[in-house]
């Protein structure tokens, strides 16, 4: 079943008189339970998709449906986490996670018991009183998937996550946060992930969406269907990795 679908979105701004075209009649669609990437090159409007999910920008062309119905980010359970952990430098770790769940409900127990456990579960207990100043590029990033992962999301989107962090936490978070999505206890069923590196879309998704360069439109899908955990240096994951470079290369 699909969770989501784009039909034919475009993207159009204005700019001193002048109309651009970020997004040109772009299509996919998103089942639930599935690892999606959408990969393509800087500046090609990838996190555009990102601000029209959240409901922050308003395509000029084309719908996007949940199910049988447009969506109302109201209606669909959403979190996000981007590249830059976008974490209050006045709280402390225990209250930037907390923060998410209050609009959500008034039990302050729920909220500091839910937050501590997903601390917990993204590796970081014990710095609960920490302010965001004292930890690493990774923790904080860890923090940041703790608070995305807590109000329980249908559907998490991430916006190039790990490219701002060094390659060894970089893996770290991908096998982590596979491992908790791959988790029947926990959420979300379902990811969306912006990037433009080829080798970590190989890893982590199911289906790979490739875009061109602006104004986006779609060249191509690739399904994966590599066992899990993929060994990122047998030569078949190489050989998806060059399939994907080569779709890339068409543009």
């Amino acid at each position: 079943m699909d969770l989501l679908e784009l039909k034919h979105i475009g993207v159009e701004y204005d700019s001193n008189g002048k109309k651009l075209l970020s997004l040109q009649d772009i299509s996919f669609s998103v089942r639930s339970n599935q690892f999606v990437s959408i990969i393509g090159p800087s500046g090609s409007g990838k996190s555009t998709i990102i601000k029209i999910l959240l409901g922050l920008l308003k395509p000029s062309a084309g719908s996007v449906t949940l199910g049988d119905k447009p969506l109302d980010p109201e209606n669909l359970k959403l979190s996000v986490v981007f590249q830059n952990s976008a974490l209050f430098p006045w709280l402390d770790v225990l209250k930037n996670v907390e923060i998410a769940l209050e609009p959500l409900t008034k039990d302050e127990n729920y909220i500091k018991e839910t937050a501590k456990k997903f601390i917990k579960i993204v590796g970081i207990d014990g710095f609960e009183e920490a302010y965001p100043r004292e930890l690493s590029g990774g923790m904080k990033q860890r923090v940041s998937i703790a608070r995305a992962l807590a109000t329980g999301p249908d559907l998490l989107l991430l916006d190039e996550p790990f490219a701002a962090l060094d390659v060894f936490t970089a893996q770290a978070l991908r096998e982590e946060l596979l491992d908790l999505w791959e988790s029947p206890t926990f959420p979300p069923d379902t990811i969306l992930m912006v990037t433009h590196n080829v080798d970590e879309a190989v890893q982590m998704s199911d289906k790979i969406v490739v875009l061109s360069s602006r104004p986006a439109r779609v060249l191509g899908e690739v399904n994966i269907e590599l066992p899990r955990p993929r060994n990122t240096r047998s030569e078949e994951f190489y050989a998806v990795v060059d399939s994907v470079v080569k779709l890339m290369s068409s543009d």
